[in-house]
């Protein structure tokens, strides 16, 4: 770990322009520079660094941060590697943290599993040329299967000695520790009951003296890379017909593999899906290596586990788009629906391409030319609702129930997107393709998605052209406006980072000699968490909540942060929404040199405070009387009643109240 000195030091001499410009060509505009966003293509301009404020903010894309953030966006590092590398850059020393005695267990069991992984693939591949059953076996399924010699060396492909031990006594007379060799998976300690023979190493666990096996003993050998690089797991697929015998077996979960997390490829894949802006997805290791070898490199597996939502998100820090490619197979298509479905819920971007009968990604890919395939991908990749209903509509033909039962299937997909105009548009098509009412379809989407955020108890956004029946259309305007208090929670936020440590002077309630009220000096995010925690305000947003928390206790130790503070912050979630909060793509010129003066937000500060504090208590006070109002329609006892109709009457004499402060007009 970093010492927080020299983390500090870092921040202070990391000159944002200097860093971004060892990738972007930036142009003076005014008091920022401006440039091509490096992490989505563009024509125009709408890059911008800041070096008085020390941020960069793209408006196409929404990616900003600090010169540390702009290094793990840029080249995917972790936090650590970033800070070391611009203290490389400048010079600055840093002093590694001394670790607690468990932080350091912890760090040293990872890393030994990390190197005895890294040991394991050097030692199969060593395997794979240098001995003579991985020359004839291993090297020969390879080249069997159309591999180049360079792909192979760039997978690290290998090959496991079919001896019983032969790796794991290799291993240990290099020096590795038992231990690590069982908790990596690559051996099998017969000792622990936790660790059971299976129908594979179940005879040479009876005919063997030692109490150990190699798990992958006999396999040509597939190593999964993490992010950066690092073997953390294999993947070992064998050579033998005997069909008691798993055709693939992979390494256990263990501290630095959790397959759900993990996508093979992904370490030679992500500058590509970066560069491309998409992603594509296969099923297995040899459909991804086949693709490489076919010029096309935005490729991973899911490595024939079920897509998760972890394995999404990895593929979300690089691309919204995912393409997934199937082979002809129809029943594992359909049981890969949900894996559609998630890609959806994420807000991602979901095409799919199927190959001809008899094809998958690998023997496709061999079959025609680099640019045969590149076009076919092209060409034959489809949204996901002309995909489900070419796949589908022949079981259809002309029945009207099976035909509702697909339009449903589709709508309900639609329902999972979280924007209301990617929803408007996919409706629009199924409309058009299915040949059924655009409204019909709105309002079974509109049944699904209450339905949907009934069961988690919060209230769908709904799209104001995804029309709802005429009878419900009222009260569900009326509770979606106070469905959460998000929008006056960031204006809070907003003010506490831009203007927190701004001092004010306000009335106090002791008079002076003149009997007028005496003026005290106060920061403004004093002022703000003084009006808030007296009517014990909380905040609902997560990283919102987080934000106000912070500041509370600076402020506890008398100090209050500045957006610096939050723009260097380690949390990256925190630093992305302080850039947002801080940034505009404009700048006025000096207008005052023409007699023009514009109201700046900082003049009018005490009534811009005022505003966004009775909006945060309005909308908390309105979410009250919504509450109120749905235990009323339960019918509770009598007594409960009154009480709730009591608390309910008071909440609005308040609301009416913070209305008249903010000037709003109601209208009954």
């Amino acid at each position: 770990m970093i010492h927080k000195e020299d983390i500090d030091k870092i921040f202070d001499a990391a000159r944002v322009e200097e860093v971004v410009a060892d990738y972007v060509t930036l142009k003076k505009r005014g008091v920022n520079l401006i440039g091509l966003c490096p992490f989505h293509d563009e024509k125009t301009p709408s890059f911008y660094v800041s070096p008085a404020k020390g941020i960069y903010k793209c408006f196409g894309c929404g990616k900003g941060g600090n010169p540390v953030n702009f290094l793990m966006e840029k080249e995917q590092m972790t936090y650590p590697e970033a800070l070391r590398h611009l203290a490389k850059k400048y010079n600055i020393e840093i002093v590694e943290e001394e670790e607690t005695p468990e932080q350091k267990q912890s760090n040293n069991d990872r890393e030994s599993l990390f190197v005895v992984s890294s040991f394991a693939q050097k030692h199969f591949s060593e395997n794979l040329y240098n001995s003579d059953e991985g020359k004839s076996i291993g090297l020969g399924y390879f080249k069997e299967r159309g591999f180049r010699e360079d792909i192979v060396q760039k997978f690290q492909l290998g090959y496991s000695i079919n001896k019983r031990t032969e790796f794991t006594d290799a291993a240990l007379a290099g020096g590795y520790k038992f231990e690590y060799l069982v908790k990596s998976g690559l051996t099998i300690d017969f000792n622990k009951d936790e660790e059971k023979p299976t129908e594979e190493t179940e005879v040479i666990h009876h005919t063997s003296e030692k109490k150990y096996v190699d798990r992958f003993s006999g396999r040509v050998m597939f190593p999964v890379h993490n992010i950066s690089g690092r073997v953390i797991a294999f993947g070992g697929r064998t050579l033998r017909t005997d069909k008691k015998v798993a055709k693939y077996i992979n390494s256990p979960e263990m501290e630095i593999y959790h397959k759900s997390d993990v996508l093979y490829g992904i370490y030679f894949a992500k500058k590509e899906i970066i560069h491309q802006d998409n992603c594509f997805l296969v099923e297995g290791y040899t459909d991804v290596i086949a693709m490489h070898q076919a010029g096309i490199e935005n490729v991973v597996a899911s490595s024939g586990t079920s897509l998760t939502v972890g394995q999404i998100k990895l593929i979300r820090r690089f691309s919204n788009n995912i393409t997934i490619l199937y082979d002809g197979d129809n029943a594992g298509i359909k049981a890969s629906f949900r894996g559609i479905d998630l890609i959806l819920e994420e807000g991602m971007n979901v095409k799919v391409l199927l190959f001809p009968d008899g094809e998958d990604p690998d023997s496709y890919s061999k079959r025609v030319s680099s640019e045969e395939l590149k076009t076919f991908i092209k060409d034959n990749s489809k949204d996901f609702i002309s995909f489900k209903t070419s796949l589908l509509i022949g079981e259809v033909q002309n029945d009207p129930i099976k035909k509702a039962g697909l339009i449903k299937e589709i709508v309900e997909s639609i329902a999972l997107i979280p924007e209301a105009i990617y929803r408007s548009v996919y409706i629009k098509e199924c409309s058009r393709i299915m040949d059924v009412q655009e409204e019909v379809l709105l309002n079974e989407l509109n049944k699904i998605r209450r339905k949907k955020f009934n069961e988690k108890g919060i209230q769908p956004q709904l799209n104001t052209t995804e029309i709802v029946s005429i009878e419900e259309e009222v009260e569900d305007k009326r509770e979606n406006a106070v469905a959460d208090s998000e929008h006056q929670e960031r204006d809070i936020i907003r003010l506490l980072i831009n203007y927190g440590n701004k001092i004010m002077q306000v009335d106090s309630d002791d008079l002076d000699e003149d009997e007028k009220p005496i003026q005290l000096d106060i920061s403004v995010a004093g002022l703000i968490i003084h009006e808030l925690q007296h009517d014990a305000i909380e905040f609902e947003n997560p990283l919102y909540k987080t934000i106000y928390e912070e500041f509370v206790t600076q402020l506890e130790k008398d100090t209050v942060p500045d957006y610096n503070y939050f723009t260097n912050h380690e949390n990256i979630e925190i630093c992305a929404l302080t850039v947002d909060l801080v940034s505009s793509p404009y700048s006025l010129s000096n207008w005052e040199q023409h007699s023009i003066y514009i109201t700046k937000e900082e003049d009018i500060l005490k009534s811009s405070l005022n505003s966004a504090v009775y909006a945060l208590k309005s909308r908390k006070i309105e979410m009250m009387i919504v509450d109120i109002q749905k235990q009323l329609k339960e019918n509770p006892p009598e007594e409960e009643t009154m009480a709730l109709i009591q608390t309910q009457h008071s909440l609005l004499e308040a609301k009416k109240t913070f209305n008249k402060l903010l000037g709003r007009i109601i209208v009954k």
